[in-house]
């Protein structure tokens, strides 16, 4: 089946007409030139991916007849979570389209002492949703069938001490053991601090919550290196990899 893959935020099931939102009917038509018939795949977030027919194609809208289960994803064996600072630019955006890529289940961006970044009302409102539609475009690309969710914003360390994963990292190297030696858990949870990185009484109030250091190298990684590579090595010790 091919066609371009599309995320569309709806109930799907098989033999169903579907109108697509103003987003997918405009790239699908206005910038793919696509008409009737031509085929695509769709998914909603709900593990499958569907395979599809645009129908009822004008300039302004079109929908999409809904054929069978193309695919559907496991369950992932390790349920990552990242506690990630929010960084300058598009940092941020890079750490949640690759984070997304890697296979993360819950992003929660964190604010901390050293954190360069301040948003609050429509301004914060507006970043949510962009982060959220870079999650889901990174999910389109990456062929993933389960969209990751963006949580609200929070200081880190209400993040910290909420966390219940069964095991929790900070990207510092305090009291650092291999990987090796934990039980492979069923779910994880990572901080990374910003730019500046986190203070000395910032990283004790982590340890405190139960979290373990964790170095990766002798080479200094930017905040998205950082997050990026511990995933990955996450993902390889007990993950998909």
């Amino acid at each position: 089946m091919s066609g371009p893959r599309i995320y569309c935020p709806q109930p799907l099931s098989t033999q169903q007409t579907i109108e697509l939102d103003d987003q997918a009917a405009t790239h699908l038509v206005r910038v793919l030139r696509m008409g009737d018939g031509e085929p695509l795949r769709l998914f909603n977030g709900d593990g499958h991916e569907y395979a599809a027919s645009l129908c009822n194609v004008s300039k302004k809208s079109a929908s999409a007849l809904v054929g069978d289960i193309l695919r559907s994803d496991a369950v992932q064996p390790l349920n990552l979570h990242l506690g990630q600072v929010v960084s300058k630019g598009d940092r941020m955006d890079f750490t949640i389209q690759k984070a997304t890529e890697l296979g993360i289940a819950e992003i929660t961006p964190l604010w901390s002492e050293r954190c360069e970044v301040r948003l609050k009302g429509e301004r914060l409102e507006k970043k949510m949703e962009h982060w959220q539609k870079v999650a889901i475009s990174a999910c389109e690309q990456s062929g993933r069938n389960y969209v990751p969710v963006i949580q609200p914003p929070q200081h880190f360390s209400d993040w910290a001490k909420a966390s219940t994963q069964d095991l929790q990292f900070i990207l510092h190297p305090h009291d650092q053991k291999p990987l090796s030696e934990y039980q492979a858990p069923q779910s994880v949870a990572l901080l990374v601090g910003p730019e500046g990185g986190f203070s000395e009484d910032e990283v004790s109030q982590a340890i405190a919550a139960g979290f373990k250091g964790l170095t990766l190298g002798p080479r200094i990684l930017r905040t998205e290196t950082a997050a990026l590579a511990a995933l990955s090595v996450f993902q390889y010790q007990w993950g998909d990899f």
